[in-house]
């Protein structure tokens, strides 16, 4: 039987139904209408955060909160991540300068980030990977020394707290995915949390053209509104948060029982609270890595090389100035070994041991 590497949290269709009922009354299917209200106030509670800004999906939010911010020159951030953190800067017009990141949690390396600091930064881009946290206190020191803002890509970091500071309160704004993929969901949607009133405001704008009311249109934006049907997925999910993530912290301390001494795994930070978002495993090499997914794969178990190729590496790319992954060796080397393994709520425990099982043969 096909195990997938991730599978989408969704609550039962009557509880669905029953929260999308009362649009079928109102016929409000969109532009702040009950649900996304409802959705922004649970979130602000559950996240910890003075605002949740809500949006279709997480790039369009992250584009959004670049153009908001005014930001122009050269963003310091991390190569190891998915595509929309890049190519969101890009499209923004902005300067992507890549640093180094940790090997013990994947994350932006600060020390190598101040390095390359100079008059044209404008801001500083870090991302929480696999719901590993950034050094945010030395993040935090370094833009107060440069006076450089620094903006989170949270994209994994849902429901995350370190010493019970949540995620969603650290740098000056963090952008949240809800892809279907992702520990919480709204099928597709994102948001951006801040403390800063006034940036909501510009946000709110920005999503929707640039229109700041029925005869006022400050600037020119795009239309990035989340719909009242993502909302509604949205308010069901974020009732068995809880729950979800508490199954992905069995599985994945089944797998770590299994695999210890086969793979690597990423350490435990000190402090924080995961979400268990991702299982991601090391191995000795390229070769090993890329043996064991086709080896998985051929008996219809699907891992994912996340993130394999570096942004660096990119076709779209290549041959343009700064994009040269020799320059983040320690990414470069996480990338080459990295395999995310089947990991969602209800993954069975006979699926886990058939997975570590599949693994240990193949490497064995």
């Amino acid at each position: 039987m096909r195990i997938n590497v991730t599978r989408s949290s969704m609550p039962t269709m009557d509880e669905y139904m029953n929260e999308v009922r009362s649009l079928w009354e109102s016929h409000w299917l969109t532009n702040n209408g009950e649900k996304t209200i409802a959705l922004k106030a649970g979130l602000e509670n559950y996240l910890c955060c003075d605002h949740a800004e809500l949006f279709c999906n997480g790039h369009l939010a992250l584009e959004a909160l670049l153009r908001a911010m005014d930001l122009h020159g050269e963003v310091i951030t991390t190569p190891f991540t998915f595509a929309s953190t890049t190519h969101a800067l890009v499209r923004c017009g902005l300067t992507p300068v890549f640093a180094d990141v940790r090997p013990k949690d994947c994350t932006l390396d600060p020390d190598a980030v101040e390095a390359l600091i100079t008059e044209k930064t404008c801001a500083i881009l870090p991302v929480h990977v696999y719901g590993c946290l950034c050094d945010t206190e030395r993040f935090e020191e370094i833009s107060r020394k440069h006076g450089i803002p620094v903006i989170y890509d949270a994209a994994h970091a849902f429901g995350v707290k370190r010493n019970g500071v949540s995620a969603a309160a650290m740098g000056y704004a963090s952008m949240f995915s809800f892809h279907a993929t992702k520990v919480f969901h709204t099928i597709e949607g994102g948001c951006i949390t801040t403390g800063d009133g006034e940036l909501c405001q510009r946000l709110a704008v920005e999503r929707n053209f640039g229109i700041a009311s029925e005869e006022s249109t400050p600037g020119v934006g795009g239309n990035a509104k989340m719909n009242e049907f993502q909302a509604a997925m949205g308010l069901c999910n974020l009732r068995r948060i809880d729950q979800d993530i508490a199954a992905r912290k069995h599985a994945c301390q089944l797998y770590e029982s299994l695999l210890t001494g086969c793979v690597r795994f990423l350490p435990p930070q000190a402090g924080v609270t995961s979400n268990h978002a991702y299982l991601p495993v090391f191995f000795e090499n390229q070769a090993q890595r890329d043996h064991v997914y086709e080896a998985l794969k051929a008996r219809e178990i699907y891992t994912r090389k996340y993130f394999y190729p570096l942004i660096t590496q990119f076709e779209c790319y290549q041959g343009k100035s700064g994009f040269d992954p020799a320059a983040t060796p320690v990414a470069a080397g996480l990338a080459a070994t990295v395999l995310t393994l089947p990991l969602y709520p209800d993954l069975s425990d006979e699926d886990i041991q058939r997975i570590c099982a599949a693994i240990r043969e193949v490497i064995a």
